[in-house]
């Protein structure tokens, strides 16, 4: 019982962490006003890593051998436990997908950058069509706010692009 209540203290402080890890993950994004889509991307990338390399940590052997402990001791810190692994690999599920569905818009960043407004604009149809397949298929980025962010920083680099045109020009 010494054991396991020192594992039980072990698994009390991770399940802390984790939880601050979560609720930071959650927290609105500070971010300047004229970010382009590309930072969307990187921020899911980011958020990825982040939740892979904990899943990668909870699934390890010592972690492993520490719940098998405490699943033997009936220990009642499991219950919260799970339901954090289950938030993680929600969480790592999400920041996934989000990453493979917004590479579907990589190819109209540099266009969206680079490009002067006459052909920044041929690119404007494909691009709603592929954010329309987003919306229309992805389990996690088909919210109102998600979406509201993504045309706020494609609108972003947008003008961005314009100014540097009119600017050059």
């Amino acid at each position: 019982t010494e054991v396991a209540e020192k594992l039980e203290e072990v698994v009390r402080i991770w399940t802390k962490q984790i939880r601050q890890v979560l609720v930071e993950s959650e927290q609105i994004r500070r971010e300047a006003d004229d970010v382009g889509p590309s930072a969307e991307l990187e921020h899911w990338k980011t958020r990825m890593s982040s939740f892979n390399s904990l899943l990668d940590e909870i699934k390890s052997s010592r972690v492993k051998k520490i719940i098998s402990i405490l699943q033997a001791a009936r220990s009642k810190t499991l219950k919260q436990w799970k339901e954090l692994d289950g938030s993680i690999t929600v969480a790592a599920n999400e920041a996934k997908d989000n990453v493979r569905y917004l590479y579907t818009l990589d190819k109209f960043f540099g266009p969206l950058a680079n490009a002067s407004p006459v052909t920044m604009m041929e690119h404007i149809p494909s691009l709603m069509n592929t954010i329309c397949m987003i919306y229309c298929t992805s389990p996690y980025y088909n919210t109102s706010e998600r979406m509201t962010a993504l045309f706020l920083k494609i609108t972003n680099q947008m003008i961005n692009t314009c100014k540097t045109y009119l600017c050059e020009g």
